[in-house]
């Protein structure tokens, strides 16, 4: 399916994922290359092309100047035009694809893919057309491992030398009480991804949390990316054994230089050994050595993250609304939830009261 339409000196073709050709894909990341952006897979064509294999109403709008794409917006459509980025709710990065010098006003763009409306919650940095209509800037912290594994160790030994020493002393404790400890970085274990999904499951429910993995197309959205053979966007199965037994476990999605902190869980049998952090440090030396450069660890905020963290990017949350009957049900729909969310996030007190009412709700519930 191929819909045209203009927008002031481009011509704009919208495509299901599917019909995009090796040239288009190829142009999307030569293009992604030029603008300097951070090479995270959430926004390689590749991830599209997947979410586009769940979500049938997956679309992109090709931009073309003189027969050449300049730009590739990926999006989902809705009822009444209500559109979302692309994977809303797994994505960790979204925006637009553009070639450097670009300029789009995001409503027009709206207006000739037929949205009344475009939700994002990880909107990444230097998005022009789109951050005016944030409604809220969010820190997503970075571990920077470039410099090799031990440089970094170096530095978190320096910066926090509490937290580095404590996981230490619990891999050795797991080592001593359970068995040997070790890390398959790149694991092909169908049993560990079942377990991982269990686990973390399990984590929703008990912290009153919807449940991803209860959403047939994100369970499936893994299994195609933890098939995918594409350097710039596959997924890693990372898992932590301790005698033989999976302890932790963490899918990831990468690039050749950027992995993606997404979807951690751990069997609460072995909290007591802090599994996760022994896990996420192991992994942290296993992918600088296999030449990724950065994990993003995503927006949201855990001590953990800050104890890891070399530097943040920032992101944002909001929507472009267009003042059609589309839009303003969108704004009834989203913005007063949204106010909300941001009035507890920004209070640290109601945001820990808030997160124990939830895990009791979800303690009822029989999580």
């Amino acid at each position: 399916m191929t819909q045209e339409a203009e927008l002031p000196g481009k011509r704009v073709l919208v495509l299901r994922p599917d019909d995009l050709g090796p040239n288009e894909m190829k142009m999307w990341r030569e293009i992604r290359t030029e603008s300097g952006a951070p090479a995270n897979p959430f926004l390689d064509p590749v991830f599209t092309a997947a979410v586009g294999q769940v979500r049938p109403r997956a679309r992109v709008a090709v931009l073309q100047d003189d027969g050449s794409p300049v730009g590739f917006f990926p999006y989902e459509a809705g009822a009444l035009g209500r559109g979302r980025a692309i994977g809303l709710g797994v994505s960790d990065s979204q925006g637009a694809v553009l070639r450097p010098g670009v300029r789009l006003d995001a409503r027009r763009l709206l207006r000739v893919c037929g949205l009344s409306s475009w939700e994002f919650d990880n909107l990444e940095a230097g998005q022009g057309a789109f951050v005016p209509h944030a409604v809220e800037e969010l820190a997503s912290p970075v571990v920077d491992i470039g410099d090799g594994f031990e440089a970094y160790a170096r530095r978190l030994r320096a910066r926090s030398p509490g937290f580095l020493r404590q996981t230490l002393a619990k891999e050795r404790k797991l080592a001593r009480q359970v068995g040997e400890v070790r890390l398959v970085y790149d694991a092909r274990d169908p049993g560990a991804l079942r377990a991982l999904m269990e686990w973390k499951s399990a984590q929703y429910r008990r912290t009153g949390r919807r449940d991803r993995f209860a959403q047939e197309w994100i369970t499936r959205l893994v299994g195609l990316l933890g098939r995918s053979e594409e350097p710039e966007c596959r997924g890693v199965l990372s898992v932590l054994y301790a005698a033989d037994r999976p302890v932790a476990a963490h899918f990831g999605l990468r690039s050749r230089t950027v992995l993606s902190w997404w979807f951690p869980a751990y069997d609460r049998a072995y909290a007591k050994y802090s599994p996760g952090l022994v896990m996420q440090l192991k992994m942290l030396e296993a992918a600088a050595a296999d030449g990724v450069e950065s994990l993003d660890l995503g927006s949201g905020p855990a001590r953990y993250k800050e104890s890891l963290k070399t530097r943040d990017l920032r992101v944002y949350e909001g929507a472009v609304v267009r003042a059609v009957p589309g839009g303003a049900v969108h704004w009834l729909g989203r913005e007063p939830a949204r106010a909300a969310r941001r009035f507890v996030r920004n209070r640290p007190g109601l945001a820990a009261a808030a997160a124990r009412t939830l895990e009791e709700v979800g303690r009822l519930r029989g999580g």
